[in-house]
C-alpha cells in the first residue's frame, strides 16, 4: 500500500462533498463553517473547499460526476495534501464511473471520512493508497461546544505523527446523543456523554492476532460486492476486518446475512481477526454480539477467530481513526489493540 505524507502546520486541506450535500443547505452552513474553523485553528491547517461541496442536496445528487470531479482535482492538486468529507450519506457508489484510480495512486495523500465515505475507502484501496476511516466536517470537526479530546488526539497522533506502534484504548465515555442540527442554538450544548465501564470485550479467540485493516460500515456493504472495488479473494488473507453499524441502527439479521454472504465467499475463513465497533446508541448491543457468535464462531466453525467488540470508531462519539491496509494488532489476553505502522510517512 502507498502511504500518504503526514500532515503538518499550514498544510492545504481540501473538503469535498461525495455522498450528502448536506453541508451545502442553508440550515447546516453554520457546522460547515464551525468544522472548517477547527481544522484552521486547532490543527493549523489551510482549509479550501472544493467548487461544488457547497451546492446543496439536489445539486449534487443530480451531479454525481461533480462530486466526483471534486474528489479528483483536489488529487491532482499538488498543493492539496489531505482531503477531508463533509458527511456521509447514501449513493457514494454513484461515484465510481468517475474515478481515475491511477490519479489516485499517482498522487498520495490522506483522504478521511466515515459511513458512506467507506465506498470511497474501497476505491482507494483499489488504487493501493492507504486512506483513514476517521472524522467528518459537519459530524466531529463541528462537535458541539468543542471536539472531544480522544478525537482530537487521534487525528493528531494518526495523521500529523508518524509512529511504528500506536494503541487504540478504549475512550472511558461515549454518546449518541442527537440534539437537531436545524437549531444552530444546539451548538452551545454539549451533547451528554455516558460512562463505558466494558471497555473492549472479546467475544471469542486467543492469543495474538495479527493483519492488515479493511473494512467499514457494513450498512453499506451490499453495494459494494461484486463491484471491481471489492477485493478479490487473496486480498481477504490475513486480514483485520473492522466492522460498525450507522443511525439507521440495521437489524441483527441484516448483519448476520451480510456476515453469511461474506462465509458464502470464503471471507471469513481468510482473515485473521474481527473487530466490531460499539453500536449506534448500544441498540442491539447484545443482539450484534450473538450474530457474530453465531455465524463466525459456530457456523463458520471458526471458534478460534479473536472477535473484539465495543470499539470507539464510526458511528459513536468520541472515535479513533483506522488507517487502511496497515498493519494491526489484537491481543486477546491483555484485551488490547493496536497499530502496528504508521499509515502515514
Amino acid at each position: 500500500m502507498l502511504k500518504p505524507a503526514k500532515l503538518m502546520k499550514n498544510d492545504t486541506v481540501a473538503i469535498v462533498s461525495l455522498s450528502s450535500g448536506l453541508g451545502g443547505e442553508a440550515a447546516f452552513l453554520y457546522r460547515y463553517k464551525i468544522g472548517k474553523k477547527r481544522l484552521e485553528e486547532e490543527f493549523s491547517l489551510n482549509v479550501i473547499t472544493m467548487p461544488n461541496a457547497l451546492k446543496g442536496i439536489e445539486y449534487l445528487d443530480n451531479n454525481p460526476k461533480a462530486r466526483a470531479d471534486d474528489l479528483m482535482d483536489a488529487f491532482k492538486d499538488k498543493s492539496i495534501k489531505g482531503i477531508f468529507c463533509m458527511i456521509g450519506g447514501d449513493d457514494t457508489i454513484r461515484l465510481l464511473d468517475y474515478i481515475d484510480f491511477d490519479v489516485i495512486k499517482n498522487n498520495p495523500k490522506i483522504f478521511m471520512g466515515y459511513s458512506d465515505t467507506t465506498l470511497n475507502h474501497f476505491m482507494m484501496y483499489k488504487a493501493g493508497l492507504t486512506s483513514f476511516h476517521g472524522p467528518s466536517i459537519l459530524g466531529e470537526f463541528a462537535e458541539n461546544v468543542k471536539m472531544h479530546e480522544y478525537t482530537k488526539n487521534y487525528v493528531q497522533k494518526v495523521l500529523f505523527e508518524p509512529t511504528a506502534e500506536l494503541d487504540i484504548k478504549p475512550s472511558p465515555v461515549w454518546t449518541c446523543e442527537y440534539l437537531e442540527w436545524t437549531n444552530p442554538e444546539n451548538i452551545k450544548i454539549e451533547r451528554k456523554v455516558i460512562k463505558d465501564d466494558r471497555g473492549y470485550e472479546l467475544l471469542q479467540g486467543s492469543g495474538i492476532a495479527k493483519g492488515r485493516l479493511l473494512g467499514g460500515c457494513i450498512d453499506v456493504f451490499p453495494m459494494i460486492i461484486g463491484t471491481k472495488i471489492w477485493p478479490v479473494m487473496e486480498e481477504w488473507d490475513d486480514i483485520i476486518l473492522f466492522l460498525e453499524t450507522s443511525e439507521e441502527e440495521p437489524q441483527p439479521n441484516y448483519i448476520k446475512y451480510i456476515l453469511r454472504g461474506m462465509a458464502a465467499q470464503g471471507i471469513i475463513k481468510r482473515i485473521s481477526g474481527i473487530i466490531f465497533g460499539k453500536p449506534y446508541n448500544e441498540k442491539y448491543y447484545k443482539e450484534y454480539k450473538q450474530v457474530l457468535l453465531q455465524v463466525v464462531g459456530k457456523e463458520c466453525n471458526r471458534p478460534d477467530l479473536p472477535i473484539f467488540y465495543n470499539l470507539n470508531f464510526g458511528h459513536t462519539a468520541p472515535m479513533c481513526i483506522f488507517p487502511y491496509g496497515i498493519m494491526a494488532e489484537i491481543d486477546c489476553d491483555l484485551k488490547t489493540f493496536r497499530l502496528l505502522e504508521s499509515g502515514v510517512i
